[in-house]
């Protein structure tokens, strides 16, 4: 379960933070808006009090909740990679949200600062495979988990069979140069590439997510099975 290193990833996103937003929408269509909307949906199922958005980068999953789970719901919003927590805070500011309970930390998803049961919902989109480790990541999630909280992964994953030639074409012969039109970065949209095919499919996250002591873990695949969602609870004491 190891993964890259975590110097060159926060080089990418810092490299790209700026323009991150536009290429986000550019390169998947619009398509992530919904992916955005399937995970609060599935987030507001049990009501959350403190939920915690890790990998948050330029916060855009973490406002979708806010929108979707109301002003009362405390969120917290953390990454490695400061320049994009830059681009959340200016988000909050133009939205005027600064009163509500959002915050934007820098911290490590490896070492989590938290205390234990911190919060009863964990969030964290297309960030678990950029982590160096992941078994030490989901560790730190589900230590901070209350009892009965759950823990949402919203992912890239292995596409339906027949649709992997058309996908992986895209990926490394289009989505590059399409990049580096958008944000002048085409080295780090060669690294998605690369994270992406690298990644386990539905199947082998819901052993890791298990492995890591969640239970009742289940998976949903979206758009041909480009990404999923990812769903386990912690036991109740």
């Amino acid at each position: 379960m190891s993964g890259p290193d975590p110097a060159a990833v926060e080089a990418t996103f810092s490299s790209v933070a700026k323009r991150y937003d536009l290429a986000n929408h550019w390169l998947s269509g619009g398509v992530d808006y919904y992916w955005r909307h399937r995970l609060v949906k599935l987030a507001s199922q049990s009501h959350p009090q403190d939920v915690l958005d890790l990998a948050t980068g330029s916060g855009d999953v973490l406002f979708a909740l806010r929108q979707g789970l109301g002003n009362e719901v405390n969120l917290t919003g953390l990454d490695f990679c400061e320049p994009m927590l830059e681009q959340a805070r200016k988000k909050r500011s133009l939205r005027g949200l600064e009163d509500h309970t959002n915050q934007f930390l820098h911290g490590d998803c490896l070492a989590l600062p938290f205390e234990d049961a911190s919060f009863d919902l964990i969030t964290i989109a297309f960030g678990l495979r950029n982590l160096a480790d992941r078994a030490k990541g989901l560790a730190e999630m589900h230590r901070v988990l209350r009892p009965g909280g759950r823990l949402i992964i919203l992912e890239f994953s292995q596409p339906y069979l027949w649709f992997r030639p058309f996908y992986y074409f895209y990926l490394r012969g289009i989505l590059p140069w399409v990049a580096r039109w958008l944000t002048g970065d085409r080295d780090a949209y060669l690294y998605l590439g690369t994270s992406i095919a690298g990644f386990p499919n539905r199947t082998g996250l819901v052993k890791e997510v298990e492995h890591s002591g969640f239970f009742e873990v289940s998976d949903h695949a979206l758009t041909f099975s480009i990404v999923a969602l990812h769903e386990g609870r912690k036991k109740s004491n």
